[in-house]
């Protein structure tokens, strides 16, 4: 299984094109070792050559651009993305559909309740049935397994998180168990799996059962803290109000990741704020010294 970081940032990107923060300020002039990045997305392939794309960022069409395995170079147009996952219907997971509409119809995964939010508070799936037949929806049952024709020799299954819906959903602050999920994925051929969780609120008895399972976790690294936004300035949310895990809490994601097996662990879907983005910070040190890895723009991973 090969796996293509395409964008690991939160909402906004980083640095975020409103936002002065220390790190914003930092990235713009240069004096922060760190990487710019977009906002968050994979691509799974099981040949190197046709691709399944989780999560459709806004800023998909830089990333495709970006990614020259995701080009098909033989065809007059087209795409080496046969199918597309959605883990939520957040906007920075989904926005960047708008953006494929010349690539319709696209072959688009997704639960009951994200495919709600996508036809009702925010409808692209309404929208698009104008470009050629637009996106064809195939349901997901949070627990069972699916497989996508595009790389058969993967199967997913969706397990759902504890986090929150969108601010635009009329679910939000009482989301159902479809509105998040995470994507426990095998490479049948291997037995080769990963945990891929970019939004995390907080682990129960049964994700934590998938989570030990997992040879490699890329997991939800958006906050350091849980009141992060209020201390650096920026904004009033938690990262609980947001649906996020912070990092660095007595029962946070450094002392979850800590229990578990995984060969690798690696963070997605950092905020702007967060100070593990400056290389020399003393929290990306001490996440060195465990063993976390921080997820960066164009980052391959092969399982």
């Amino acid at each position: 299984m090969q796996i293509n970081v395409l964008g690991s940032a939160a909402g906004g990107g980083f640095p975020q094109w409103n936002c002065n923060c220390r790190n914003c300020q930092g990235v713009r002039n240069g004096t922060l070792k760190t990487s710019a990045r977009t906002q968050s997305s994979i691509a799974l392939s099981d040949d190197g050559i046709n691709f399944v794309l989780c999560n459709a960022s806004p800023d998909i069409a830089h990333q495709l651009a970006a990614t020259p395995a995701l080009i098909k170079k033989d065809v007059l147009r087209g795409t080496a993305i046969g199918s597309i996952i959605l883990t939520d219907s957040q906007i920075d997971h989904t926005a960047g559909l708008l953006s494929l509409r010349e690539g319709c119809p696209h072959q688009v995964w997704c639960t009951p309740e994200v495919h709600d939010d996508l036809t009702t508070g925010f409808p692209v799936f309404t929208m698009l049935k104008h470009w050629n037949g637009g996106l064809i929806h195939h349901g997901i049952t949070p627990g069972e397994a699916f497989s996508v024709a595009v790389c058969p020799a993967l199967k997913f299954t969706a397990i759902p998180l504890l986090s929150n819906a969108p601010p635009y959903s009329a679910w939000r602050g009482k989301p159902l168990p479809g509105h998040n999920i995470a994507l426990f994925i095998e490479d049948t051929r291997t037995g080769k799996t990963l945990m891929y969780a970019p939004g995390l609120g907080e682990p129960d008895s049964e994700l934590m059962g998938w989570l030990q399972k997992a040879d490699c976790l890329l997991i939800d690294g958006t906050l350091w803290q849980d009141n992060e936004l209020a201390t650096t300035g920026v904004g009033r949310n938690t990262g609980r109000d947001m649906g996020h895990l912070a990092l660095a809490e007595e029962q946070g994601l450094i002392a979850l990741l800590a229990s578990l097996p995984a060969e690798r662990k690696i963070l997605i879907h950092i905020n702007n704020t967060n100070p593990i983005l400056d290389e020399e910070s003393a929290e990306r040190q001490m996440l060195t010294q465990l063993g976390i890895e921080v997820s960066w723009d164009g980052m391959v991973i092969d399982l």
